[in-house]
């Protein structure tokens, strides 16, 4: 049978100057997919002045958003599956993109809720496109360290926009438009596209072998003008091309398992990071303290997540992911609820940064684990899916949120947020399968994972 060894040709390579500019490449798109994920939280005290809405108000916009990301999740696996993956991570960019700058436009509430819910579409459909890409792209032995690497360059977008919204928001009644008019940079990743690959991997799971032949060929010889002569590649195991994946794919014993597990993992962090994030500067204000302070002191506690994705870096291919996960979402759940206990300045950041830390690497080690679950025929489908209806669980989550607000206070939202992350832990502990092994083209065949 004609098979061109995607697997176990990349697998082989010494990471080169190819691996690093396909990392600056997705950092760039994961650095503006962060900046602009927040920005209708950190301008939102700011209409509630100008516009007068309300906090149910905010709760429904930001529901609406996590309707656009679960739609923006599963068109993506659509599209990675038929267009490519880096013709996916290409327009769903731009997709993010012109809608966040189509937001700094809006004129009242309904339009920038329609560009917020389009908006997050794009974001939920990048994330997506781009777990896949970097878990097709790198060797199994490092890939979940460039994945970590990825979110550890891309987070700083959001401490920048917590920043830069601080200073701008407050200094007159449109600049707040400022911080969507930032977000929408994330256009410029046209600028990247000529130096990225299609994964050749997709090529050959379509059968289009010439294709997948000739990329090989050229990121081989690439790398071996930098590296000099390359090891020979583990033999090929001949497999049946698999069929297009439909949806009916992930009722399959083989599938259901680590689509179910997947959607607690992201049913979970959605409602838990969501609720610190999106509602932080929020419920801040509402307590008593300045719009500028609330917002100043998320920014601080920001500074965080990029020290979180880079100690995921440094345990990601160490340690079993499963464990490392449980273990930073039972710590999550701890500092949650002390940030929400406490309203001393100095305390609010020190766990506010402790939360913002240890989440960013709960989810760069999320985003390594999620794809390892599925073989190639199922891996867009499957990582899309459980994804987006993470996503779409948060429709509801501000509304739970406001509603404990509303009836029983603030610290109860913090109580809510950290049992959501001490059920995750559980789960995972109870369910989820370990992928430490290194990875070889037998496990890239379907087989029940839980």
């Amino acid at each position: 049978m004609q098979h061109s060894n995607a697997v176990n040709r990349l697998n082989r390579l010494p990471i080169s100057r190819f691996h690093k500019i396909t990392l600056l490449a997705v950092s760039f798109a994961y650095f503006f997919e962060f900046a602009d994920i927040n920005t209708f939280a950190t301008t939102a005290p700011q209409l509630i002045d100008l516009w007068g809405i309300t906090v149910d108000q905010i709760a429904y916009v930001t529901s609406l958003s996590f309707v656009g990301m679960f739609i923006g999740s599963v068109v993506a696996s659509t599209l990675a599956d038929r267009w490519g993956r880096k013709k996916a991570l290409i327009h769903t960019t731009l997709c993010f993109g012109v809608f966040s700058l189509a937001s700094a436009f809006s004129w009242d509430l309904v339009s920038l809720s329609v560009f917020r819910v389009l908006t997050s579409a794009g974001l939920s459909a990048m994330t997506v496109v781009a777990v896949i890409y970097v878990n097709e792209m790198y060797p199994a032995a490092v890939r979940g360290k460039f994945q970590a690497y990825a979110i550890v360059i891309g987070i700083c977008g959001t401490p920048a926009t917590n920043l830069i919204a601080s200073a701008v928001v407050p200094l007159n009644d449109w600049s707040w438009r400022l911080v969507y008019l930032w977000g929408a940079v994330g256009i410029l990743f046209v600028l990247f596209t000529r130096h990225l690959e299609e994964s050749p991997r997709w090529h050959e799971s379509r059968g289009e072998y010439d294709a997948a032949e000739a990329i090989l060929t050229g990121i081989e010889t690439r790398v071996a003008a930098e590296k000099g002569p390359l090891p020979e590649p583990a033999p090929p195991i001949d497999e049946t091309r698999p069929a297009k994946a439909s949806p009916r794919l992930l009722l399959r014993k083989r599938y259901l398992g680590p689509t179910l597990l997947l959607t607690v993992l992201w049913v979970t962090q959605t409602i838990g990071f969501f609720g610190y994030s999106s509602w932080a500067p929020t419920l801040l204000a509402k307590e008593g303290f300045s719009v500028e302070k609330s917002v100043f002191y998320v920014a601080l506690t920001t500074v965080g997540a990029p020290l979180g994705s880079f100690l995921a870096s440094l345990v990601t291919d160490r340690f079993e992911r499963k464990w490392c996960l449980v273990a930073f979402g039972a710590v999550i759940a701890l500092c949650g609820l002390l940030y929400g206990l406490t309203f001393n300045p100095v305390l609010i950041v020190v766990f506010g940064f402790l939360v913002n830390l240890f989440e960013r690497g709960y989810t760069a080690l999320g985003y390594a684990y999620s794809p390892e679950l599925f073989d190639t025929r199922g891996r867009s489908l499957g990582t899309g899916v459980s994804y987006g209806l993470g996503r779409l669980s948060n429709a509801a989550g501000p509304l739970i949120i406001a509603a404990l607000y509303h009836r029983t206070g603030y610290q109860s939202v913090f109580y809510f947020i950290a049992g959501t992350w001490l059920l995750g832990a559980l789960i995972l502990a109870v369910f989820g399968p370990r992928t430490r092994p290194a990875r070889t083209a037998a496990a890239e065949r379907p087989r029940a994972v839980v």
